[in-house]
């Protein structure tokens, strides 16, 4: 395999103890540098291997950038080699030596080694990932503890790192305050009855009727817009970022049981507009960043993944999101000469295929839909007091290929009009504590929530949700 190399004896690679301290640096560190360095030391795993006489070419990568670092080692290694039947796809390996120019027009530097030991040899027969085989998402989904190794990924990864940065930034620039909203509660904020209830292992053991470990049900977390609601009593503006959980028995491609979500309060704000406007600038804020931030990541999605999302996504940012009420959206869709699934009806909530409909309808931008009927939305919504289609101060931000990527309202904070609502529901007892903040210096405020692995499916053009996140679980069997 390696040629000359294999052929004159060479054993294996370990430190050289008249070497010079080296300087650690990452794989896209050295790729940046801007001058040759003399003692560098680069750790990560072999991503090619080939030989050329007496040369030996290695393409390393620690996951800090899409691009590879070359290394170069020739005949001045002899007799510092250990084992060289382990430098092989896959193996992990720290290089010593000196940072060079690099002649190739596509690489700024190279690394010439002076040392190469394997700190990890791979078993290539068995890895399920090969060199210079470019697997499809459906091929690496199967093994969620080796994946993040695939340079699509990987890219993916750096992506979702950049993008979380980049929410925090937003709102941490905007003044907004972070808060760590509970994973564990007794609170269902959808209303939808799709929870995760948790017990202590032993209570599953033991009898049904004994008392819970909380003393009351308790769940995991399916929003923590009504915590933030709590804060926006002491905060003018908050949000959190933090996992979700759904228990929808759904293997489709947009849904997931447990997710990531980017959610905000905002106090003293009587106008949708104002929800809308940090939606909007949010989503164009992030978007940009990562554009900017991971250039080469995000083009190997839009060259390989989605062909034209580059084109799609440049046009939206610049451009006004388009605004029609859910009246105006049901009368289009009424008009629609496409045949749905779901005939569309006032009163009936919008399903996906209707949502995209609406997208393409309005030029493929993304578009706001708000004031939905006053029986379709949860209660904590703002009553528009109108008629005879009564309808609350509800938003949904629906976007191209996608349907809904974010949800908002302005929340109802009239007590008489809370505590009435939460009485026909049969809420008011478990909701006494939210009736509590409407007694007690109540402010008009509204919220937001987005899901973090729509919006990457959506900026990527990923047709699977389940790709965009680190560990998939596209069937129970496959929880790590």
């Amino acid at each position: 395999m390696l040629g000359a190399w294999a052929r004159g004896g060479w054993r294996a690679v370990r430190r050289c103890a008249s070497l010079p301290r080296a300087v650690r640096l990452r794989v896209r560190d050295a790729l940046g540098a801007r001058e040759p360095a003399e003692a560098v030391r680069v750790q990560g795993w072999v991503r090619s291997v080939r030989s050329q006489k007496e040369v030996l070419f290695l393409h390393i990568n620690d996951g800090s950038s899409l691009e590879h670092l070359q290394v170069v080692a020739d005949s001045s290694l002899e007799n510092k080699l250990v084992c060289l039947k382990d430098l092989t796809f896959g193996s992990a390996v720290e290089v010593q030596g000196k940072l060079v120019k690099s002649p190739h027009r596509m690489q700024n530097m190279e690394l010439q080694a002076e040392t190469i030991r394997v700190v990890g040899p791979c078993d290539i027969w068995s890895f399920p990932l090969k060199m210079k085989e470019r697997h499809p998402l459906e091929y690496v989904r199967q093994f969620p503890h080796l994946r993040c190794r695939n340079n699509t990924l990987g890219s993916l990864l750096r992506i979702r790192s950049e993008a979380t940065a980049a929410i925090h930034s937003f709102f941490q620039d905007n003044g907004y305050v972070h808060i760590h909203t509970p994973i564990i509660t007794s609170n269902d904020c959808e209303g939808a009855g799709e929870l995760f209830q948790i017990e202590a292992s032993s209570e599953v053991r033991e009898s049904a009727e004994k008392t819970h470990f909380f003393n009351v049900p308790a769940f995991l977390t399916v929003s923590g817009q009504l915590h933030l609601e709590v804060m926006a009593g002491a905060f003018t503006h908050v949000f959190t970022f933090g996992p979700t959980f759904r228990a929808e028995n759904s293997q489709s491609r947009r849904h997931l049981a447990e997710f990531y979500m980017v959610e905000a309060e905002l106090s003293f704000t009587e106008s949708l507009q104002d929800i809308m406007q940090v939606m909007e600038d949010l989503f164009k804020t992030v978007t940009s960043t990562v554009l900017s931030k991971c250039p080469r990541d995000v083009e190997l999605f839009h060259k390989y993944v989605s062909p034209a999302q580059k084109d799609r996504l440049e046009q939206i940012l610049k451009n006004k999101f388009v605004t029609i009420t859910y009246s105006e959206a049901v009368e289009i869709l009424k008009q629609a000469s496409q045949t749905f699934t779901f005939k569309p009806e006032w009163g009936c909530d919008l399903q996906t295929e209707h949502e995209k409909y609406l997208v393409k309808h309005c030029g493929e931008v993304p578009v706001f839909v708000i004031n939905y009927p006053y029986d379709l939305k949860p209660f904590y919504m703002r009553d528009n007091e109108d008629g005879p289609q009564h309808t609350v101060a509800a938003v949904d931000l629906l976007v191209p290929g996608i349907g809904e990527l974010c949800g908002g309202s302005l929340r109802e904070e009239r007590l008489p009009f809370l505590e009435s609502r939460l009485q026909r529901l049969g809420l008011a007892d478990a909701y006494q504590w939210y009736l509590d903040l409407r007694k007690f210096g109540s402010v008009p405020h509204g919220g937001f929530g987005m899901g973090f692995e729509r919006y990457l499916q959506y900026i990527l053009g990923v047709d699977n949700i389940k790709d965009v996140i680190p560990f998939p679980r596209f069937s129970h069997s496959c929880l790590l």
